[in-house]
């Protein structure tokens, strides 16, 4: 297949990212009109398809509402937003962080993967359990440093979640290693009570090498527990200055 990259699109993705910033980090408020089309196109410096393409875009991540023939109003994306957001929400544009946000990836994780792990034991094939293995093995190597096991230790859970076979953990998975690995070296030294368990993991792995979704559950919630109590304090401490 023969495509070349075309350049209109990086304009729409420029406008759509300028846009979304405004209405995620709070300067457009829900309810707000948003300016004409034909205000839009000299604000930003594109042209009007441009423009309508990013306002679709912005439609369907359910940031804005288009009435057509009237205005283009803010929507409250945390009652109408999709799932793929949560990565943007993380940091603001000026470098900020959102501590509810943080949290809420951090429960979100300790939630789904005891569920992930049960059915991974009983769905996991060969090919999950070998990729299960070679990240294991990395992640029982104390002399690997913390940064480098921290990024091995969510490919370990990517296979664990392809064995689960549930598309729908797998989406939520996305984002939340979407909205993990900006921050994976600085966080990693409050996963060690994680990524040093390696009993913990071992129980883990067997359970689900052996098919015993119950003895999975039980070994995932333990294995994250110690880890998600550390990255929650560890929001709470954050200085004010760093915080949005």
């Amino acid at each position: 297949m023969n495509l070349a990259p075309v350049a209109r699109r990086s304009v729409v993705d420029g406008a759509y990212e300028q846009l979304a910033a405004e209405i995620l980090d709070g300067r457009l408020v829900p309810g707000e009109v948003l300016p004409a089309e034909r205000a839009l196109t000299e604000l930003l410096g594109v042209n009007r398809q441009a423009v309508r393409e990013a306002l679709q875009r912005l439609a369907q991540d359910g940031l804005v509402t288009i009435q057509h023939g009237g205005a283009t109003r803010v929507r409250e994306f945390r009652q109408t937003g999709a799932l793929h957001l949560l990565p943007r929400l993380v940091l603001s544009a000026d470098g900020k962080v959102d501590r509810s946000v943080i949290r809420s990836v951090i429960e979100m994780r300790l939630a789904i993967g005891p569920d992930v792990a049960r059915l991974a034991a009983q769905r996991a094939r060969p090919e999950h359990l070998a990729r299960v293995a070679d990240a294991a093995a990395v992640l029982d190597d104390g002399s690997v440093p913390a940064v480098r096991r921290s990024h091995v230790n969510l490919d370990l859970w990517d296979a664990l979640v392809d064995a689960s076979d549930n598309i729908a953990y797998r989406f939520a998975y996305n984002s939340l290693r979407a909205s993990f690995e900006p921050v994976a070296g600085f966080v990693a030294d409050y996963l060690t009570s994680e990524l040093d368990d390696v009993k913990g993991r071992r129980r883990l792995l067997t359970a689900v090498r052996d098919g015993k979704p119950e003895a999975a559950e039980a070994a995932a919630r333990k294995l994250l527990a110690a880890s998600s109590a550390a990255l929650t304090g560890l929001v709470a401490q954050l200085p004010e200055e760093f915080v949005k």
